[in-house]
């Protein structure tokens, strides 16, 4: 693989240079004492690796791209990182991946629960930061599942298997997309919601990725071109689903006495939350109602925050429904009233709450687990550094608040975190 240009490091390896051995000489870093408050926690580095069509790197490359890019955008050196959380790559997630980008952690995190794995490990690293546990944490995701796809290296799947309470669903043939869209027409009979305002949710998304240049597709689309695609499960048509795409992202948490040597403004973590509700349909109590609606309170609650104080959402949408339940389950509308709320462009980039601004999994990019991208996308906005898709609150501020919530497997878990400005 060529350098990236982006890299700090110079040499032609993807990997990231080796972590001094413990008896090497290197900076001291200093750990809290016992009795010391617990530290305040901040994303001091973002990035993106290659995404949408990559047909000329692996899934590991990519990690590496983006770790090199996030740490080169933290302006710390790399040896402050201790901790590593990865998930979805590997027999021994994340000890190959730390491996290959030649890190030795003492906190490690491997926990996946699909789309919410990264809002949930966020949560798992700010506590171990704020306890002393780690100094900071670097959470990296890649994937070439579009190329794979394309290549032949891998083909589709039915069902996530067939053993333990999932062998009571498989034989009847639900899909992933399947129990989404039995989950969308529930919503759509108990409280009216129609498909033209689902449409609303890819329209808004495919109109906030026309001003990223790094979405995978920026044509705007309209409610009729939703509405008239083919169908791949009733109710959802093409482009009530998300698009397949290659790519990675990396998110450097750090404890806020390393912050004054970072190269940018901090981007704190307020709180979070996380939930788990079923893992089969028949246990799941109210289709309508997704697990947000709990990891969403606990977050609030511990950022000191509520859903009206908040300037923008980076929500999990794999699917339409997605986006509109989980605003629901979130605060910022009534149960039954997301379809409503969605409507006249309110959740786009100059609307009462800008959501999914680089275009969300719907338009921007999605290879499989997207959750870390939405948290690289609200740091970003809080950071004002997101270009012509930047949000600004009245009178041209930048925002302050944001909020991000992905969600696992068929609206099985959830994690959400609120972050805040300066």
């Amino acid at each position: 693989m060529a350098p990236d240009p982006a890299s700090p490091d110079p040499a032609p390896s993807p990997r990231l240079s080796r972590s001094p051995s413990p008896s090497s000489s290197g900076p001291a870093f200093p750990a809290p004492a016992a009795s010391r408050r617990p530290r305040k926690v901040a994303v001091v580095g973002v990035a993106l690796a290659d995404c949408g069509r990559v047909d000329d790197a692996t899934p590991y490359a990519l990690h590496a791209q983006a770790a090199r890019r996030a740490l080169a955008d933290s302006g710390l050196d790399r040896s402050v990182v201790d901790g590593f959380a990865s998930a979805g790559l590997g027999t021994l997630a994340p000890v190959e991946v730390a491996e290959y980008l030649g890190l030795r952690p003492t906190w490690v995190d491997s926990t996946a629960v699909g789309g919410a794995t990264w809002e949930v490990m966020a949560g798992h690293a700010a506590d171990a930061i704020a306890a002393g546990r780690a100094r900071a944490v670097l959470l990296v995701y890649g994937s070439t599942a579009r190329a794979d796809i394309k290549a032949g290296r891998r083909t589709s799947n039915l069902s996530f298997g067939a053993r333990g309470p999932s062998q009571f669903e498989v034989p009847y043939g639900h899909s992933l997309i399947a129990k989404y869209a039995m989950a969308a027409r529930r919503h759509m009979h108990a409280y009216g919601t129609t498909l033209e305002q689902l449409a609303e949710v890819a329209v808004t998304a495919r109109a906030n990725a026309a001003a990223n240049p790094e979405a995978m597709f920026r044509d705007p689309i309209t409610v009729d071109d939703v509405l008239s695609g083919p169908m791949i499960a009733d109710p959802f048509t093409k482009l009530h689903c998300c698009i397949r795409s290659d790519g990675g992202c990396a998110v450097l948490l750090a404890a806020e006495e390393y912050v004054p040597d970072t190269a940018k403004a901090p981007v704190w973590i307020l709180g979070t939350g996380e939930h788990v509700s079923h893992s089969t349909m028949s246990e799941w109590e109210d289709f309508t109602v997704s697990p947000a609606a709990v990891s969403g309170r606990l977050a609030f609650e511990r950022a000191g925050v509520r859903p009206a104080d908040i300037d923008l959402a980076e929500i999990y949408d794999a699917f339409t429904y997605m986006t509109l339940v989980t605003l629901e389950d979130l605060g910022f509308c009534a149960k039954g009233e997301g379809g409503a709320f969605v409507e006249k462009g309110r959740t786009g980039l100059r609307g009462e709450l800008p959501v999914n601004t680089d275009g969300g999994g719907l338009s921007a990019c999605h290879p499989g687990m997207r959750g870390l991208f939405l948290l690289v996308e609200a740091v970003r906005q809080l950071r004002g550094e997101a270009g012509l898709r930047q949000v600004h609150k009245a009178g041209g501020a930048l925002p302050e608040l944001a909020v991000a919530s992905g969600t696992g497997g068929w609206f099985c878990s959830s994690g959400t975190v609120v972050l805040g400005r300066g």
